[in-house]
C-alpha cells in the first residue's frame, strides 16, 4: 500500500466524517472548539483498513513488539484492525483491550486478550483521539501494574496538541500520532 496516499484518503475520511469544528464540551471536562468523533472512521471498513496500514509501518522498527491494544472502547476497533492486518506479516500482534477498571468477578482482570507473559514483552497502545493523554495514561498505568510487559510506543490518530503527547514524551514513552490538530484546521 502506498502509505502517503493511504494517509491521505485517510485525512480526508477523518475530515470528512469525524472532524467537527463549534463548540464542544470534552471528556476532560474542557470545552473546545475542535472536536474529533474517530469512531466514525475506526469502526468503518476502509478506515480500519488505512488506520491499520499506517499504524503498522509506525511500527516497522519494532521487530519484537508482541501485542497492540488500549483503553476501552476508543482503542478497539484500532486495535483490532492493527492486530488483524498484522495476521500475515513477519511480526503478527495479538490484541488487548483494557477495562476502565477490573471486573469485579471472575478473574478479575484489567487488562484482558491474549497478553504476552514474558518480563519485558514490548507492546503498543493506541489511542483515538488524545488531548490531556489522561486515558492513555490509565492504559499504560493497567499495563504496567498488571502484566510484565513494556509499552513500546503509543499511536494516536489524532493528536488534539493540547499537551497530552508532549506529557507521555517527558515520561519517557515513545509517542506518534498519523495526525494532528494542524491537519484539519
Amino acid at each position: 500500500m502506498d502509505i502517503t496516499a493511504a494517509r491521505e484518503e485517510l485525512r480526508s475520511l477523518l475530515r470528512e466524517r469525524s472532524v467537527r469544528h463549534g463548540t464542544f464540551k470534552l471528556s476532560s471536562g474542557a470545552t473546545s472548539d475542535f472536536y474529533v468523533d474517530c469512531r466514525q472512521v475506526t469502526m468503518d471498513p476502509r478506515g480500519m483498513h488505512l488506520i491499520a496500514a499506517l499504524m503498522l509501518d509506525l511500527t516497522s522498527d519494532l521487530a519484537g513488539a508482541r501485542a497492540v491494544g488500549g483503553l476501552t472502547m476508543g482503542a478497539d476497533p484500532i486495535a483490532a484492525a492493527v492486530a488483524y492486518a498484522s495476521a500475515t506479516s513477519e511480526r503478527p500482534l495479538a490484541m488487548f483491550s483494557v477495562r476502565k477498571e477490573a471486573k469485579g468477578h471472575g478473574a478479575g482482570r484489567q487488562v484482558e486478550g491474549p497478553f504476552p507473559p514474558d518480563d519485558g514483552a514490548p507492546v503498543i497502545v493506541v489511542e483515538d483521539t488524545m488531548t490531556t493523554g489522561a486515558s492513555t495514561r490509565r492504559a499504560i498505568e493497567a499495563i504496567e501494574r498488571d502484566t510484565k510487559a513494556t509499552v513500546a510506543r503509543v499511536l494516536v490518530i489524532v493528536d488534539r496538541l493540547e499537551g497530552g503527547a508532549d506529557g507521555l514524551r517527558a515520561d519517557g514513552y515513545d509517542v506518534h500520532a498519523l495526525f494532528t490538530r494542524r491537519d484539519f484546521d
